[in-house]
């Protein structure tokens, strides 16, 4: 590399980084959690713990057993969950993998936040004074009626005390 070419690098823009919210499969230490650690689907990196500022229905559903969040902000229970930073690149490859916008749909939440471990850095990427984020969050408003009647839960383990296992991918 040229010293032009370290200069030129110097300039070039940061890449555009969004924040999301992941309460169920996309954890750590659940089932889907390694799409955010592949680097061939884009950036991720933890940012800390957190949980919706507005209660919302999360229900486990469906014959695979997954985690969805209803979109129906004041119903349910504030939801605990992780904060990533992704790239472009990572936020398409989640739009994909979530079924956006069928499935899922990819909507902004206000998250308070628990355990920062992100960068201190500019206000923008450091929790606002009140200890609240902007993240998106991948909620449905595309459900079976019946859906809001089943428990609510504030947390998602796939190894729940809730007995429903999650069916991964993979073995549909």
């Amino acid at each position: 590399m040229t010293e032009r070419d370290a200069v030129d690098r110097r300039r070039a823009p940061a890449a555009r980084m969004a924040r999301v919210f992941v309460y169920g499969t996309l954890k750590r230490g659940q089932p889907n959690h390694k799409v955010l650690l592949d680097g061939a689907n884009g950036r991720a990196a933890f940012q800390g713990r957190g949980r919706t500022v507005e209660p919302y229905p999360l229900v486990i559903a469906g014959e695979h057993n997954i985690p969805w969040l209803l979109n129906l902000p004041g119903q349910g229970r504030r939801v605990a969950g992780e904060i990533y930073v992704v790239d472009e690149q990572m936020l398409s490859f989640l739009d994909e993998f979530e079924g956006c916008p069928d499935m899922y749909q990819r909507t902004p939440v206000r998250v308070t936040v628990l355990e920062w471990e992100g960068r201190q850095g500019t206000p923008e990427e450091m929790p606002a004074t009140d200890g609240t984020l902007q993240c998106f969050v991948y909620s449905t408003a595309s459900y079976a009626p019946e859906w809001v009647r089943l428990p609510h839960h504030d947390s998602y383990d796939s190894r729940g005390e809730h007995g429903l296992p999650y069916n991964p991918r993979e073995n549909r």
